[in-house]
């Protein structure tokens, strides 16, 4: 029974574009789609429904950490029809799992509409370019269009490392090498350290998740690699100072100035529903000048978001104002860009005098 439900359901996730698949037990398998949840028309599933679900798809090592750690992680291709990235767990003494669907085909960085001034930032020969966001903001796609971008242009040796791998990336003009966490190799920041000695152009490091890893990829990135990595932070101002905190205070002063001159640039950004379906991502970027390398070697972090604000000749951009114009072009709601902005009141009242008619002239630059 379960091998045709995980089939039906796998296959329901692809034809209806969900971006998710919940099982929990007490309820309908749910999808994700467009960003809200959508319960199916099919039966409450039972312990032992959530239970054969999980064994139908998990491998055997994932299922002795999810009864030793309560939970656990994979990747798997559902034939050719696409791959997702599992995460299964004890939830109330039964088995939960959620299946994030990786679209088997690469988007590309003009699809993604990323800030043009990427492209310039990942064809540097060193430095470390961060996307950041939420979970689920489509920073792992972001970098796969980057990959796929050095892929199709540079002849590079490409070392990716991942928890779980998503996108498969094929050799094109780059040598691509991906290494799994738990499977290639134990660790993020011993897989930096063993990919320094394996001649790398570029490393992407999936996850700079702690204090090792974080400190092995400003390594990297200063040892003449380009190096991406992501971190679940909101803007780019906030983005240098979680990495910072991270360090004791004794080691803050150095990581600073480290970071200040390692540090190319960080794309931030967040997913949204279209008025019209689908979802389009809002970004905020930030190019590192000499100038913002200083303010954050003298701890003036804060000045960053007005330093964006005037960087816009250099590609840079706030987040608020990309979703302002996403606003005012017709392709999102004004709730929706509300509960994604920085400072929603400040964009509120922006909105508010664009809608007044006070705010001409303004907005000629974008």
């Amino acid at each position: 029974m379960s091998t045709i439900l995980i089939d039906r359901l796998l296959e329901t996730v692809v034809v209806r574009g969900a971006s998710d698949l919940h099982i929990a037990v007490g309820q309908p398998p749910v999808l994700r789609l467009h960003g809200r949840l959508v319960k199916l028309e099919t039966k409450v599933l039972e312990p032992a429904d959530a239970t054969s679900l999980m064994k139908s798809i998990t491998p055997e090592r994932c299922q002795q950490e999810l009864q030793e750690k309560g939970s656990s992680d994979f990747g798997f291709a559902y034939g050719d029809k696409a791959r997702f990235r599992v995460s299964i767990f004890k939830q109330k003494g039964n088995t939960g799992m959620v299946l994030r669907q990786i679209p088997n085909k690469l988007l590309s960085m003009d699809d993604l509409h990323t800030p043009p001034i990427m492209k310039d930032l990942i064809m540097r020969p060193r430095g470390l370019i961060l996307v950041t966001g939420p979970t689920g903001s489509g920073k792992s796609t972001t970098l796969a269009a980057c990959i796929d971008y050095l892929n199709e242009n540079v002849d590079h040796h490409i070392i990716t490392i991942e928890d779980p791998i998503e996108f498969y990336h094929n050799h094109k003009k780059s040598t691509v090498n991906q290494r799994e966490v738990g499977v290639d190799v134990p660790s993020f920041a011993e897989a930096i350290r063993r990919a320094l000695r394996q001649d790398p152009d570029v490393i992407l490091v999936g996850e700079l998740r702690d204090l090792e890893t974080i400190e092995a990829a400003i390594t990297a990135a200063e040892t003449g690699h380009v190096v991406f990595g992501t971190l679940h932070t909101t803007g780019a101002q906030g983005t240098v100072n979680r990495i910072i905190d991270v360090f004791p205070t004794t080691q803050q002063d150095q990581i600073r100035t480290q970071l200040s001159t390692s540090i190319v640039g960080i794309l931030s950004q967040q997913l949204l529903p279209r008025i019209q379906g689908g979802r389009v991502a809002a970004y905020e970027m930030l190019v590192i000048t000499p100038g913002i390398a200083n303010l954050i070697r003298e701890n003036k972090t804060f000045r960053i978001t007005s330093s964006i604000q005037t960087g816009h000749k250099l590609g840079m951009q706030l987040l608020d104002d990309h979703l302002f114009k996403l606003w005012k072009d017709g392709i999102v709601t004004k709730e929706e860009v509300l509960i994604k902005a920085n400072l929603p009141e400040a964009l509120e009242q922006k909105i508010k005098r664009w809608e007044a008619g006070a705010l001409v002239g303004e907005e000629d630059d974008e």
